[in-house]
Parts: C-alpha cells; sequence; structure tokens
C-alpha cells in the first residue's frame, strides 16, 4: 500500500487461537466460517491475527511490533509456520536491511520475533542493524510483573530471549511521545500496558496510525471490552478516545494488529454516529 512517499506492508503471521491463560495456537481459518458451531471459540478462547507493520521508504525499512517469533528458533517446533523473516523475503528485504525495530509494548505476541536462536544455540538479534525503540515505562513494568509472576489475561511478558538485547544495549529507551524519524511519531498512550505506544506515519496530508494493543480489531472501534485485559482501563479509553477523534478529523489510515479479516481501513460514521471502517484498495 502507498502512502505518500512511504510503501506499507502487513506481515500476517496467519490464523490463531488465543486462549484465556494466555497460550498461543496456529488455527485453521475455516473454523471462522460456522463459529456459532464451534465448542471452542467464544467461550475457552477468540481467535485472531498477528500483523507486524513494514514501513518502507526507498532503502530504508522499519518494523512495528515482530509477531510471535514461531519459524525463527533453531530446530524450532513452528518450521512451518510464518515468520516475520518469510514475510519480509517476499518484499526482497534480509534481517540486515532493517534500520528501525518500533515495539507497541513487549507482551510476548508482540515481541518475540526481536530475537531467533541460532545453530549455535545462541540468541542473537533477529534484525542485526536495527536499533530497537520501545518506552522506559514498558521495560521497567515487564521486570516488576516478571519478578511478582501475577497471572493475568490475555498474552503476557516472557522477557527470557530480551535480557540479551538488553545486555548488548540494543534497546533505545524513550521517554513520552518521541519522533525517530522525521514522519514517525511515536505516542505515549499507556492504558494497554503503562508504556504502550501508538505509532502515527505522516507524509504532508497522507496520515496512518498503528494502534497496536489500544484499539486491536476494528471491532474494539465503538466498543470497549478489555476491562480485564488493560492495565489502566481509563487511561485506555481516554487514549482510544482522543486517537480516534484525530485520525477521523485527518481521513487517516488504520492498521490493526490483531484483526482477522478487516486489517486496515479510513474512518466513517453511520447514521448512529458510530465510527465503520472503510476499506482501502492497495
Amino acid at each position: 500500500m502507498r502512502l505518500g512517499r512511504f510503501t506499507i506492508e502487513q506481515l500476517s503471521e496467519g490464523f490463531f487461537e488465543l486462549f484465556k491463560d494466555g497460550t498461543f495456537a496456529k488455527m485453521d481459518p475455516n473454523r471462522l466460517n460456522n463459529p456459532g458451531d464451534d465448542p471452542t471459540l467464544g467461550r475457552f478462547s477468540s481467535a485472531i491475527g498477528i500483523d507486524p507493520l513494514l514501513i518502507s521508504e526507498g532503502d530504508n525499512h522499519t518494523i512495528v511490533d515482530t509477531g510471535l517469533g514461531w519459524g525463527l528458533d533453531h530446530k524450532s517446533s513452528y518450521a512451518e509456520s510464518s515468520n516475520i523473516i518469510t514475510n519480509l523475503g517476499i518484499f526482497g528485504i534480509q534481517p540486515k536491511d532493517i534500520d528501525l525495530v518500533i515495539l507497541t509494548h513487549l507482551h510476548f505476541d508482540h515481541s518475540a520475533g526481536c530475537t531467533r536462536v541460532s545453530d549455535q544455540f545462541t540468541t542473537e538479534a533477529t534484525f542485526p542493524n536495527a536499533r530497537y525503540l520501545l518506552q522506559k515505562s514498558e521495560w521497567d513494568f515487564a521486570l516488576s510483573e516478571q519478578q511478582s509472576k501475577q497471572e493475568a489475561p490475555g498474552a503476557d511478558y516472557r522477557l527470557d530471549e530480551l535480557y540479551r538485547l538488553k545486555a548488548d544495549n540494543r534497546f533505545e529507551m524513550i521517554e513520552g511521545n518521541h519522533s525517530p524519524t522525521e514522519s514517525i511519531k511515536l505516542i505515549h498512550s499507556g492504558g494497554h500496558t503503562p508504556g504502550h505506544q501508538v505509532v502515527k506515519i505522516e507524509d504532508g496530508e497522507h496520515i496512518a496510525y498503528f494502534l497496536g494493543d489500544l484499539i486491536p480489531t476494528e471491532y474494539h472501534l465503538n466498543h470497549y471490552s478489555m476491562k480485564r485485559i488493560d492495565h489502566s482501563p481509563l487511561t485506555a479509553k481516554k487514549a482510544k478516545t482522543l486517537i480516534l477523534k484525530e485520525a477521523f478529523k485527518e481521513n487517516a489510515q488504520l492498521f490493526f494488529y490483531h484483526s482477522l479479516f478487516n486489517k486496515s481501513g479510513r474512518l466513517a460514521k453511520d447514521l448512529h454516529r458510530n465510527y465503520i471502517l472503510q476499506e482501502t484498495r492497495s
């Protein structure tokens, strides 16, 4: 998809079943044809997509969130699953070509693809030449959650492999709103986690938002169903309201990380003044 001078692609890893204990399983999308007849979906699990974002401007490439990382590890049991390297290869891009990795937050379904295990069984950065950006408050909170070992609904923090990136000074910790490039702005939204951030891409009148888990799918545009999952529901609802209001005014393109089918589009309003998503053709 073209957005001004940028090319933006969603690197779909496929369809997944998320269970209430935070575990994931690859799922057959045909199960969605008759979800009412499925004994699991909707009762004990949810169906979601996982879609990291690739932002390219010429030879400069940015990744936003890195997916589950399945298939990246040496002798992975998920070797046949889509992963971020496989998806980059479709566009002729190699891991060494990535300049910047932005993490909306550190829940493992958004950050596990940051690392891989080599043939020598050592942990290494998936993108060896990239800077990895995240909020300092996110790292601090993730550490405290790991140490407290409190169970939380939804995906959780699994930092074991990320400690290597921290030890190698791969992480660039930021605080608050930040602009790593002239056209990319990181908005510290909080809410879902203390350090959650939304990514805004802007080239003149061409504007897009990557919403992370603040608004994970198009079904969350008008309904707030994240109370059990968000760290601060009030903060999340306020940030969501403000960003959607701004995105509607700007006629911005929205990208969703967890949608199954309608993964991006621009906002409109129906007769009841509810937001609806207008699909954008590439």
